[in-house]
């Protein structure tokens, strides 16, 4: 039996769900049950299905920022999130589709930003086939023109980044509704953190710094000096 086999990939999903994302603090029972029922071999090429559920990223383009996240950080992005149904929710950075899935299937909505087209083709034919009805994938370079794509439908429940940003946007912040959650991987290798910013009022908002990890930049974000005189 190969590794491509449908009961190979069932035990590589359930390793993946035991050894990879329960370790990293990923507990909440709904995001559990939809990283067995969405399936990750479903959002990746033909060639890399056997590699669907191993602890690595996955390249999805010609450039090296192009990849899949590894599972245990699109698990706990989306877990740390907490949406509710109710949540209307901006995503930045599709790539193939499996994190805008997750997040479809908690939220009553989603908008999904992908700066490279073929990408974005790829994920909405994921979406489609994996039967999410509720999330729409854009070509868009989500940080031009003052986060202007962004905006569009703003305010949002949730905003996801997924990838690294040298900091946090407060064009993106200024979209939040109260109460409204970011998440995103933030600083500079060798030391990145998630980070979630929730909006406590209209001018306030609170940061917490969960864990540590370290993914490719999304393109275009500004990189601020890190150097001060």
């Amino acid at each position: 039996m190969t590794s491509s086999t449908p009961l190979s990939l069932d035990r590589a999903r359930f390793n993946m769900i035991e050894q990879q994302v329960r370790p990293w603090e990923v507990l909440d029972p709904a995001v559990l049950e939809l990283l067995d029922r969405v399936r990750r071999d479903q959002f990746v090429s033909r060639a890399q299905k056997a590699l669907a559920y191993v602890d690595m990223e996955l390249p999805l383009g010609h450039g090296a920022d192009q990849v899949m996240l590894a599972p245990r950080v699109q698990a706990r992005m989306v877990q740390d999130l907490a949406l509710k149904a109710t949540d209307k929710v901006l995503e930045i950075g599709t790539g193939s589709g499996y994190t805008t899935a997750l997040l479809a299937s908690l939220a009553q909505r989603v908008v999904s930003l992908e700066i490279d087209d073929a990408i974005a083709s790829a994920a909405r034919k994921n979406l489609q086939q994996a039967g999410i009805t509720n999330a729409e994938v854009r070509v868009a370079d989500a940080a031009a023109n003052g986060f202007a794509a962004c905006a569009a439908e703003g305010p949002w429940d949730a905003i996801l980044v997924a990838g690294s940003v040298a900091e946090v946007p407060a064009g993106l912040l200024a979209l939040l509704t109260k109460g409204g959650r970011l998440i995103a991987i933030v600083g500079h290798e060798p030391v990145m953190r998630a980070t979630v910013v929730t909006r406590v009022d209209d001018a306030g908002f609170s940061t917490q710094q969960p864990w540590d990890t370290i993914a490719p930049r999304l393109r275009n974000f500004a990189e601020p000096s890190r150097f001060s005189f």
